[in-house]
């Protein structure tokens, strides 16, 4: 039994999110089609995020088990050419037996891009969040720092998630800009369902308060998700990378790139 590792980079707006639901089209759903087909037998696929329906990615990592003794590149060609073109499989490596994309991750990395000008666009409108408010980027990630570290994050659950633990610990949580877009990207260890999200809207409202550092300790304190902010829209985000023992997965094609633009970040 091989266990085969898959990065995949997806556009969410056609999916009720990555998770198999009854009568719903999800990307997981999707991909385990496409697996099937390749392999002639039923496959379950187990992805690193829960992404949620509109919600893209960049670099999700899932992982399955066959018998099938295929080459590797045979398992991305293949699903590549029977897969619709808003899934698409960026490598195929073979892991050890014990790998598990969610469970053996260490932490996971989103981006939320807001578009920040005047008008709208007509290409990333389903990639991108339309905010035409002035951001301060430097103001807002000093607001950041509060969110670094270990500590309880229910202000930021969506209403009726069923997960018992709200604590998580932030790593990197920063802003960024490459005009005409803002970028927000943040790193935890676990992530809370709707999370990343609310914490955008959620500082988007504080950096309009008066004093914005003692609303978001207010809100965060408060544990409660009915006085933090609106969340933003699912479409700006997007799952970008998964690490594991220190070592990240990303879509190869997009790390160089993706490392030039936060080296050139607006810094505090």
């Amino acid at each position: 039994m091989r266990n085969i590792k898959l990065v995949l980079e997806y556009d969410g707006t056609n999916y009720n999110g990555w998770q198999i639901q009854p009568n719903q089209p999800t990307v997981q759903a999707t991909v385990e089609n496409a697996l099937a087909k390749l392999t002639k037998t039923p496959i379950q696929i187990i992805g690193a995020g829960r992404t949620d329906s509109g919600v893209h990615a960049e670099g999700q990592v899932a992982n399955f088990h066959t018998t099938a003794q295929m080459p590797l590149i045979a398992f991305q060609k293949g699903l590549n050419a029977t897969l619709p073109r808003d899934i698409v499989v960026c490598s195929a490596t073979e892991v050890p037996a014990a790998f598990h994309a969610r469970f053996s991750a260490t932490s996971r990395r989103y981006r939320y891009t807001i578009l920040n000008r005047a008008y709208p666009s007509a290409l990333s409108r389903m990639t991108s969040h339309f905010y035409p408010e002035a951001i301060d980027v430097n103001s807002i990630n000093d607001l950041c720092q509060i969110l670094i570290g270990k500590q309880d994050f229910s202000a930021f659950q969506k209403t009726g998630s069923d997960r018992l633990n709200p604590v998580c610990e932030v790593d990197e949580a920063y802003w960024w800009q490459k005009n005409p877009y803002i970028y927000f990207e943040i790193e935890a260890d676990a992530f809370l369902r709707g999370m990343v999200r609310a914490i955008v809207g959620t500082l988007l409202k504080c950096i309009k308060c008066q004093d914005a550092e003692t609303e978001l300790r207010r809100i965060l304190e408060a544990r409660d998700r009915s006085i933090a902010g609106m969340s933003a829209p699912a479409h700006g985000l997007s799952l970008i990378s998964v690490k594991y023992n220190d070592k990240t997965y990303a879509n190869p094609a997009l790390t160089d790139n993706r490392k030039v633009f936060v080296e050139n970040r607006t810094e505090n």
